[in-house]
């Protein structure tokens, strides 16, 4: 039983803190992507177009994957606050960071989304929104909860990167829900959905991002579509785990890495080099964000074998792993979800009677569901790529199975430590 609710003049003073917020934590994301996208056409276009170097040879994805590590080295190494806390160790929102830590983050971000690094902006981008609006917070209203500010700020981001306020919702709803205060759901959730709206119609307005992959459109769908959405989302929960297993041991192994004060460069340089060899034996399409590349694979589902898209989907989950281990900063989502499409066509090139669409929206889930652990991320994101209602009971069902496969068990997410949580 709801008691105490906030009267409508306890909410409105909340419309224009989360309007601005809402506004300018979109116009962070959309800089700071804008910035890597021009400075990601130097590195891979123009560079070696003057050199007279193919842009995805392997000796140039080496050279610059390497290259990158080690710049992001010497940021780390440098920079006030060390760009942040280690990488493994972070979520998608975390308390906020002091401002000093910013420039060092945004620049290593910057530079891991340009230089190839298969890490998305969405971490980063989300600590630095929350950062600034606590410390804008503090100033104009000292007596306001913190964690008003940190919830806008989240709300602000994760709309403007999903293109929605539903996505912001959905992923605040069990911690806001579990906050102590007077009111409902809906009413905690007033102040982030105007933020969460803010940030996606401007980012909408200015950036146009689209998850759509133009996927057919699913049919009439039968029991064997019912074994089909259970399997592949089971079988896209086990490889995520696969990588949620592997991230402690490959975290350790680049912390027994030597160098003293400058061990940071080392870990870096040598991670870039892992990345680099890794991206030669998946391909180009397995570098960056993933976000492009997997409109790439969408568009031309019989452009490789079964083999070919089980490689790019372990290649790239492996990619993470040795990002997020070695200190890169990013964050997790869009390359799972490459991970999650390559594995979907996969299932579909090796047993033709897989529907295509449900395939790849079924492996999403299951790979999200074990990255993240975010079921309400994880079913949002797999349904708004097909952009098709039908598949919703679908994935609704087999984030049964799949869950059950994941929780209980080790997060993506690591202890200072280095132990995973749980």
């Amino acid at each position: 039983m709801v008691t105490d609710s906030p009267s409508p003049r306890t909410l409105l003073p909340l419309v224009l803190p989360s309007l601005l917020i809402g506004v300018l934590a979109s116009l962070v994301l959309i800089g700071v992507s804008d910035l890597a996208e021009q400075f990601e056409h130097v590195l891979w276009t123009s560079l070696p177009g003057a050199l007279g170097i193919g842009r995805y040879s392997v000796a140039w994805m080496v050279v610059m994957l390497t290259a990158t590590g080690l710049a992001i080295g010497l940021v780390v190494r440098f920079a006030p606050g060390h760009a942040g806390p280690d990488p493994a160790t972070t979520g998608l929102v975390d308390p906020p960071l002091t401002p000093r830590v910013l420039p060092g983050l945004l620049v290593a971000t910057v530079l891991a989304l340009a230089g190839g690094v298969s890490l998305g902006p969405e971490n980063p981008i989300t600590a630095t929104n929350i950062a600034l609006a606590s410390w804008f917070g503090r100033r104009v209203a000292p007596r306001a909860p913190a964690d008003l500010w940190l919830s806008l700020a989240a709300a602000g981001t994760i709309g403007a990167l999903f293109g929605t306020p539903v996505a912001a919702a959905l992923i605040l709803t069990e911690t806001i829900a579990a906050r102590p205060g007077p009111g409902s759901l809906w009413d905690k959730l007033f102040g982030p959905l105007i933020a969460g709206g803010a940030g996606a119609l401007t980012s909408n307005l200015i950036a146009k991002p689209s998850f759509d992959l133009g996927l057919p459109r699913f049919h009439d769908p039968g029991w064997g579509d019912l074994l089909t959405a259970i399997v592949v989302a089971s079988a896209g929960a086990v490889l995520g785990m696969a990588a949620v297993y592997g991230l402690p041991y490959a975290h350790r192994a680049f912390r027994l890495l030597p160098g003293g004060s400058w061990r940071p460069v080392v870990a870096l340089g040598a991670g870039g080099v892992l990345l680099g060899a890794l991206g030669a034996l998946g391909g180009h399409l397995t570098l960056f964000k993933g976000l492009n590349e997997v409109k790439t694979l969408a568009d031309d589902p019989t452009g490789w074998s079964a083999g070919g898209f089980a490689l790019m989907a372990v290649v790239k989950l492996a990619a993470v792993v040795i990002a997020t281990a070695g200190g890169f900063r990013g964050g997790r989502i869009f390359p799972s979800i490459f991970a999650g499409v390559a594995l979907g066509l996969c299932a579909h090139a090796l047993v033709s009677q897989v529907n295509l669409t449900l395939g790849v929206v079924c492996a999403v889930l299951g790979v999200l569901l074990a990255v993240t652990r975010q079921g309400w991320l994880s079913l949002f994101t797999a349904a708004v790529l097909a952009a098709d209602t039908d598949v919703l009971p679908l994935l609704c069902v087999a984030t049964l199975p799949a869950w059950l496969l994941v929780t209980g068990r080790p997060l993506m997410q690591l202890d200072d430590d280095g132990a995973a949580r749980r």
